[in-house]
């Protein structure tokens, strides 16, 4: 069976700027797949080569044992992107009724205008709608052509907490199915909460590729949660068992290896130290720790 996606040794280089670095992914079938990584890691750059709407500087990539666009033609791959306009003065179920013929065997128009929740305003002219409803119709756009591969990129940018929880549920009844989700997200609980893999990027490589458990192992130790009225971070990280420090304005994170001992040094250090809690080390810290952004 042919990987859903699969990129292999994929550079980018524009002049002496490297957007992507010899990058490796192989997406089985039947996964949700995260794509993380600080700004200009190289998310989007990896996606519209993935789709074949940007070339490789070297490398090659494939959807299905296809090449991109072929697999486009053939309606194996939904896509959402960031910068996708939309046609202004047609109604909402005129676009997706339109698009579905483009497919041999769309899905039924009521189901994924109602899978995006766009069946509420399905009537209305898409000059008409908010920014948050425009992302709904993009969905049933990605949807229209029951695709084996969903290619999202940023996905829940705009909307509220029912759009996200449905396009969440969606996904997941996709790959229970077998097919595939490929997602972009700053949106970090999202990723913890839906991702089946996480490949993290950092500067145009992969830095790390597994389990959400598995990254955050990569870590590992636990974290001490601290306000401060004055944090300072060399005396922070001179504590015990601190391996790293991260402080925004009065309050401070202290990963460590032995969190006992941290917690002892901290209060005979700082007797103004409050709101103090430990917590196993989440998606953002590995994140923040793995890639160096934020």
């Amino acid at each position: 069976m042919a990987n859903a996606l699969e990129l292999t040794a994929v550079s980018k280089r524009y002049g002496q700027t490297s957007a992507l670095d010899g990058v490796d992914l192989t997406a089985e079938q039947g996964q949700t797949i995260a794509v993380l990584g600080p700004n200009g890691a190289g998310k989007s750059t990896l996606l519209s080569i993935a789709l074949g709407l940007l070339p490789p500087t070297s490398g090659t990539a494939a959807i299905l044992g296809h090449p991109p666009v072929e697999a486009l033609r053939k309606g194996l791959v939904g896509v959402l992107l960031q910068e996708s306009g939309l046609l202004e003065d047609v109604r909402v179920d005129e676009l997706v009724t339109a698009t579905a013929g483009m497919y041999q065997k769309p899905m039924p128009v009521e189901r994924a205008l109602r899978a995006a929740r766009a069946d509420g305003f399905a009537a209305q002219r898409i000059g008409k709608l908010s920014g948050g409803q425009r992302q709904r119709v993009r969905i049933a756009l990605a949807l229209i052509g029951d695709p084996r591969l969903l290619v999202l990129d940023e996905p829940t940018v705009g909307l509220d907490v029912d759009g996200r929880r449905a396009l969440w549920q969606e996904v997941r009844a996709r790959t229970g199915e077998g097919r595939t989700a490929v997602f972009a997200t700053h949106y970090l609980t999202e990723a913890d909460d839906y991702a089946d893999r996480v490949i993290l990027l950092a500067k145009g490589k992969v830095v790390a590729d597994g389990p959400v458990e598995k990254i955050k192992e990569l870590v590992g130790g636990s974290e001490v949660h601290v306000t401060l009225d004055a944090a300072e971070v060399g005396v922070l990280q001179a504590l015990p068992g601190v391996r790293q420090v991260r402080v925004e304005g009065g309050a401070a994170v202290l990963r460590t290896n032995d969190s006992d001992a941290t917690l002892r040094a901290l209060f005979a250090t700082f007797a103004d130290a409050r709101d103090v809690r430990t917590a196993g080390t989440d998606l953002e810290s590995a994140f923040v720790s793995l890639t160096g952004g934020n």
